[in-house]
C-alpha cells in the first residue's frame, strides 16, 4: 500500500504537529523498529492514559449524581478497543501506519492493532500541545459515543429511531447495504451505508456488521437533523421540525 503522507494525516485528525517526528513514531509499529522503544508503544501507554482521563472528568462533570459504579460502565463502553479501532477506521489511520514485512497490509490488521494507533496519535498530540488539544481531539471522535452511552449505552438503538424517523418523514423504510468489508475472518471490519427510496446516506465503518449499521444509521439521523454536535463537539436531540422536512425535501 502507498504511503500515506503525514500532511494528509494531519488534515484528516484535525491536528497540525509542532514536532513531526511525534506522528511520524505514532505511526510507526513495533514490527518495523530496531528498538520497540522506538515504535508507537510507549505513546500508546501514554494515549491511553490521557483518553482515560479526558473521558472521566467529562463524564464526572456531566453525571454530577451518578456513583463510581455507574461512571465506570458508561466509561467502558465509550472508550472500549473496539470504539478506538471504530474511529480509527473512520480516520483512516491504518493506512498510514509503518508495518514490518510480517504483519501483512494494513487492510487485514487487528481491531487492536488499529484502536492502539489512535491512542498513540492521542500520545503524540498531548506531548505535542499539551492537554487542551488532545481534549479536544477525543471530544470531537468520541463525543458521539459518550453521548450514547449516557443515554442508555449499547441499548441505544439508532436503528430503531431511524426507522420512526423515517415513517414520520413519510420517507421509504432503511435498507442497509454493505458497500465493503476488510480484515481477516476473526477481525473483519465492514463499511455499510442506509438507503431510502432513492437517497443514500453517508457510510460508515464498524468492527461487526450490527455496529457498522448502528453507526450508519446514527450518520443518517444527522443528516436528517434529528441529533447534532453542540458547542462541546457532543451530540444532542433535535425535535423533528416536520414543517422544513417530508419526502420531497430530503432528496
Amino acid at each position: 500500500m502507498k504511503e500515506i503522507p503525514f500532511a494528509e494525516v494531519q488534515q484528516r485528525i484535525g491536528y497540525h504537529f509542532q514536532d513531526i517526528t511525534l506522528l511520524e513514531t505514532a505511526f510507526t509499529h513495533a514490527s518495523l523498529s530496531d528498538h520497540r522503544s522506538q515504535s508507537n508503544e510507549r505513546q500508546e501507554f501514554l494515549g491511553d492514559a490521557v483518553l482515560g482521563l479526558v473521558v472521566c472528568e467529562h463524564l464526572f462533570r456531566s453525571l454530577g449524581q451518578s456513583l463510581e459504579g455507574d461512571l465506570t460502565k458508561v466509561k467502558s463502553h465509550a472508550v472500549s478497543r473496539q470504539v478506538c479501532a471504530e474511529i480509527a477506521l473512520e480516520l483512516k489511520l491504518h493506512e498510514a501506519l509503518r508495518l514490518g514485512k510480517g504483519m501483512g497490509p494494513a487492510a487485514t490488521l487487528p481491531g487492536s492493532v488499529c484502536a492502539a494507533v489512535l491512542e498513540s496519535v492521542i500520545g503524540a498530540i498531548y506531548l505535542d500541545g499539551g492537554l487542551e488539544p488532545a481534549q479536544a481531539f477525543i471530544l470531537r471522535h468520541l463525543g458521539p459515543r459518550i453521548n450514547e452511552s449516557l443515554h442508555g449505552g449499547h441499548q441505544h438503538n439508532f436503528k430503531s429511531v431511524l426507522q420512526q424517523t423515517l415513517v414520520s418523514l413519510r420517507m421509504s423504510p432503511p435498507i442497509y447495504m454493505i458497500l465493503d468489508e476488510k480484515g481477516p475472518d476473526h477481525a473483519k471490519c465492514f463499511e455499510i451505508a442506509v438507503h431510502s427510496g432513492d437517497r443514500r446516506f453517508a457510510s460508515c465503518w464498524g468492527a461487526s456488521k450490527k455496529a457498522a449499521e448502528q453507526a450508519a444509521a446514527q450518520s443518517a439521523l444527522r443528516e436528517l437533523g434529528v441529533i447534532a454536535l453542540d458547542e462541546r463537539g457532543i451530540e444532542v436531540a433535535r425535535p423533528l421540525n416536520r414543517g422544513k422536512s417530508g419526502p420531497n425535501d430530503a432528496k
